[in-house]
């Protein structure tokens, strides 16, 4: 599957239709050459891995008792350092990032994920790296 986003539920976008259309392209034309039996090289790739899912600040009461902060808003894929502002509680108290690393959120303040407890998911970026690849059908 491919998931290129965000947009709203319910709401077509032509630009986000047209990175769908690329993406699926790309993929395709992979397919191809790998069936010509083109060789790709090895390589290295940046890539983010999930950690952990954070959910909102709450009360006793499991009542959402801060928001995303306005610095992290709009973020995904930045890094968020220790001491960096997280949550702004209702009352203007700044929550910060407290980490001994440096991660990178994605999938910050998705409004289909308030049902689920996550505010955003924690990434960590680590390289892999693939050995050349070949298809061995001639």
């Amino acid at each position: 599957g491919v998931e290129v986003g965000p947009q709203p539920h319910g709401v077509a976008r032509a630009d986000i239709l047209d990175k769908m259309r690329k993406i699926v392209k790309h993929g395709l034309d992979f397919v191809q050459l790998f069936n010509e039996g083109k060789e790709f090289p090895p390589c290295t790739i940046e890539v983010f891995k999930i950690m952990e899912k954070v959910d909102y600040p709450r009360n006793k009461n499991g009542e959402i008792i801060a928001i995303i902060h306005p610095k992290l808003q709009d973020q995904d894929w930045q890094p968020l350092n220790n001491g960096d502002p997280l949550f702004l509680t209702l009352d203007g108290e700044v929550i910060p990032y407290q980490g001994n690393c440096t991660v990178y959120p994605t999938f910050i303040n998705e409004a289909a994920y308030y049902e689920k407890k996550q505010a955003f998911v924690k990434t960590e970026r680590i390289k892999l790296t693939a050995k050349h690849l070949r298809s061995s059908v001639s």
